[in-house]
């Protein structure tokens, strides 16, 4: 017999996956111990776990997968074949929907670029050299490095009226901060442009001593000047995503966390995904919800499980030593806030707990 962290790595399924296959029942244990509930599977469940792996892979459908597993056990050599070249054709016709749809936004993104003109945009402002900072270093760990996508492999500087937003993202996290500005000069309205990483670092490592600093914007080009001295360089020339309606979230539930202890809870995790469980109070652990406490009573309420990149959730933490965890839902967005500190967010993205 397997114990199920045995039957995990010998199968690729993961434990997990095995206690989501056992209650949805589509592959049940041989013997489930009645005082601790574990699990054992016996030795030749270990094909049909290997063969669910690849069927899951393969993106077939769950209903589908209990029919193929029943023709396996049974030695129906004729249902089997017919399931698998079903599902195929089902892939092929969704790859080429898929393509014709991805044309036809091509065709409309064309359209869209020919139609638009594009102004000059310029901007002379001076911003406080430790507001700059700070701001620099909360978002910086959010930008991309992906050389398929340039436009996030920078950090957008977003320039209206008296504020500086500066957002990074690299699709799976996003952060956001603002310092103050004061303008001496702009073409009219708002600026925005996407500052390279190594030129943000660049300027980063200017501001030492606090200064007031001053930003120009013309064009394509990017200036920062301080007292220890300037850089400059050009901008990336493609168009940031609207982050103004990705953050347009509706209100969810605030818990205060308490960082250094998630802090330590998430430097003993070793795989990719951890387990916030979020009840009473905040806790990461494992799949069943056991850990430690990170967060204060909230009130009596039903455990809600999400899954987090753990290294993701611990550059998001060095944003500061009081936060707020606002949840709002399994497939949303997690947000870090800053309860001391307007306009200083972090956006994570969930990662699906199944399997």
């Amino acid at each position: 017999m397997r114990s199920i962290g045995e039957m995990g790595r010998d199968s690729g399924l993961g434990v997990s996956a095995l206690r989501f296959y056992d209650r949805a029942g589509v592959l049940v244990p041989a013997w489930v111990d009645p005082v601790t509930g574990y699990r054992w599977y016996a030795p030749e469940q270990l094909g049909e776990a290997r063969l669910l792996a690849r069927l899951r892979r393969s993106g077939m459908p769950l209903a589908d997968i209990r029919l193929v597993l029943a023709g396996w056990a049974g030695g129906d050599t004729g249902l089997v074949p017919r399931l698998l070249d079903g599902h195929l054709r089902r892939l092929e016709r969704g790859l080429a929907e898929a393509r014709e749809e991805l044309s036809t936004v091509r065709a409309l993104l064309g359209h869209k670029e020919t139609s638009m003109t594009t102004a000059t945009a310029t901007a002379r402002l001076t911003v406080p050299g430790d507001g700059l900072a700070a701001a620099l270093d909360a978002v910086r760990y959010a930008a991309g490095s992906d050389p398929e996508l340039p436009v996030l492999c920078g950090i957008h500087f977003d320039i209206e009226g008296d504020a500086l937003h500066l957002v990074a993202t690299d699709r799976y996290r996003m952060a956001v901060a603002r310092t103050s500005a004061t303008t001496t000069g702009t073409g009219g309205g708002r600026v925005q442009v996407t500052v390279p990483t190594p030129l943000a670092d660049a300027m980063r490592a200017l501001l030492t001593d606090g200064a007031p600093a001053l930003l120009t914007v013309d064009g394509d080009g990017v200036e920062l000047e301080t007292q220890g001295g300037r850089v400059a360089g050009q901008s990336l020339g493609e168009d940031f995503p609207d982050y103004r309606r990705l953050t347009r979230l509706p209100e969810g539930r605030r818990l205060a966390l308490d960082v250094p202890a998630l802090r330590q809870a998430l430097g003993a995790q070793e795989a990719e995904v951890c387990v916030l469980v979020l009840a009473d109070e905040v806790t990461v652990g494992d799949e069943d919800g056991a850990g430690d406490r990170v967060g204060d009573r909230v009130g009596d309420r039903v455990a809600d499980r999400v899954g987090v990149n753990p290294a993701f959730l611990l550059d998001a933490l060095a944003a500061g030593e009081e936060l707020l965890l606002e949840y709002i839902g399994p497939k949303a967005p997690l947000v870090l806030l800053r309860p001391d500190v307007e306009d200083v967010f972090s956006l994570l993205m969930p990662v699906s707990l199944e399997p």
